[in-house]
């Protein structure tokens, strides 16, 4: 099996997979390769990935290997709490809370864990093991399942990145699962989900009793300041309103900056039981 790379990158100086030119990647069989995990009692597990996929529920897992704490650099390692779960979920950059905060937001997305497992294979080219740690992993309502890495950049990954996400490829699509390289949302998209994700706490569901009156505002599209001051004290109702856009019972156009003109309109139809259950 093979797939083709091309990289341009200099991002030759990491540890771990060789750096290679743009060309020809040879990838190993998903059978033969191996996944690492940690168990209910913490100690490490490892069994063959194509058993262990359709067997662990990796977004209950802990880390399976911490975040590094990197000198000198403005973040470090932090804890998102998940509407989805109810739970903390940790998060090793910027660029990784953000998309959590993506992943969050989305109907579909039912469970949420980072670096819950490390793959492990032989390399074919030089017959050295390697391994690689996907920083996220995300469940989703039928079952599907999504390996991701998250670039704090639109830039092609470096050669040690690209070589492992032709193996993560292939051996999640053996399972039915996907691997993707998440790259920044416009960062307008950004600010507007940073400030959405202020609300995304159940408390703010019903504040001051005035859920339904918020709904009913917005049965037509109209401006979201307007539709605040229809539901009652505007100060009041805008809370219960952006927890409404954060879970999706109202929706607006996130590509322009969200503000008092902004147009909301009524969001699809969602169960009321499953949001209360996850906490959104």
């Amino acid at each position: 099996m093979e797939f083709v790379i091309t990289d341009s990158s200099q991002d030759r100086a990491q540890a771990g997979l060789p750096a290679v030119a743009s060309g020809a990647c040879r990838v190993p069989e998903p059978g033969a390769v191996e996944a690492e995990f940690a168990g209910v009692d913490g100690t490490l597990v490892q069994r063959r990935w194509v058993e262990a996929a359709v067997a662990v529920r990796f977004e209950q897992l802990a880390p399976v290997a911490a975040f590094p704490v990197v000198p000198g650099r403005r973040w470090g390692p932090g804890w998102w709490w998940s509407a989805t779960t109810g739970r903390h979920v940790m998060h090793g950059s910027q660029a990784m809370c953000l998309q959590l905060m993506v992943l969050d937001r989305d109907p579909q997305v039912v469970g949420l864990s980072a670096r819950p497992v490390r793959l492990i294979w032989r390399d074919p080219d030089s017959g050295r093991t390697l391994t690689w740690v996907p920083q996220l992993f995300a469940r989703h309502a039928d079952g599907r399942a999504l390996l991701a890495d998250c670039s704090a950049t639109a830039a092609p990954a470096g050669d040690r990145a690209a070589r492992a996400a032709a193996v993560l490829e292939a051996a999640c699509a053996a399972v039915g699962f996907t691997y993707r390289r998440l790259v920044p949302p416009d960062k307008v998209v950004a600010a507007n989900v940073r400030w959405l994700a202020g609300y995304r706490h159940l408390r703010h569901r019903d504040a001051g009793g005035l859920e339904q009156a918020v709904l009913e505002a917005f049965t037509t599209p109209r401006p979201l300041m307007a539709g605040a001051a229809a539901a009652g004290e505007a100060l009041s109702a805008l809370p219960v309103l952006y927890h409404a856009l954060w879970h999706g019972r109202l929706a607006a156009d996130l590509t322009r900056p969200l503000g008092e003109h902004t147009l909301v309109t009524p969001g699809p139809a969602t169960d009321d039981g499953e949001q209360e259950q996850h906490g959104r």
